[in-house]
């Protein structure tokens, strides 16, 4: 860690005012992520005179990771300093209410003993977003909202029902 008790305003690259300087000294006593504490530090740095390959050095980090850093205090302030989460549906075409107003149509149905026809959800789906999709995005879907019983179709959409019948009669 390097010790910020030596930052005196220098005129290069200083764009703080002391009361802000003094925020970000406190800053660095509060409970936080050590991502945000080395970003107010690369901060203070800036105020104390360094430039930014001198930061970039001296912090062992890489020059554009010092300018955003910097960037993001001056658009933001401290709260732009704080670490962006991790996780969660990043590529997500529909938000979970908005699934869950797409199901509520077919649950109506569901709840009055029909069957749920995946294609006609699918073509439902794909018109809420606008574009194409995977079936397994509409079984996703279903998964993630708790529907979970999955039938087979229960004949094959090409079937010769002379041939069947057929069949029926040469085994009697």
């Amino acid at each position: 860690m390097i010790l910020l008790r030596h930052l005196i305003r220098g005129k290069q690259m200083a764009k703080c005012s002391k009361a802000e300087v003094r925020r970000l000294k406190t800053a660095l006593h509060w409970k936080i992520p050590a991502a945000q504490r080395q970003r107010i530090q690369m901060v203070l740095l800036r105020e104390s005179g360094m430039t930014q390959p001198a930061i970039a050095d001296a912090m062992g980090m890489s020059l554009s990771t010092v300018n955003r850093a910097h960037m993001a205090y001056d658009h933001g302030g401290i709260k732009a300093l704080k670490p962006k989460p991790n996780g969660g549906r990043k590529h997500e075409n529909m938000t979970l209410a908005e699934e869950k107003a797409l199901l509520a149509h077919f649950a109506k149905a569901a709840g009055a003993g029909e069957m749920l026809n995946i294609h006609d959800l699918k073509a439902a789906y794909e018109e809420r977003i606008g574009h194409a999709t995977s079936d397994s995005t509409v079984y996703n879907l279903l998964h993630r909202h708790g529907w979970r019983k999955l039938m087979p179709r229960p004949f094959h959409p090409k079937r010769d029902l002379a041939a069947q019948n057929a069949f029926k009669k040469r085994l009697s």
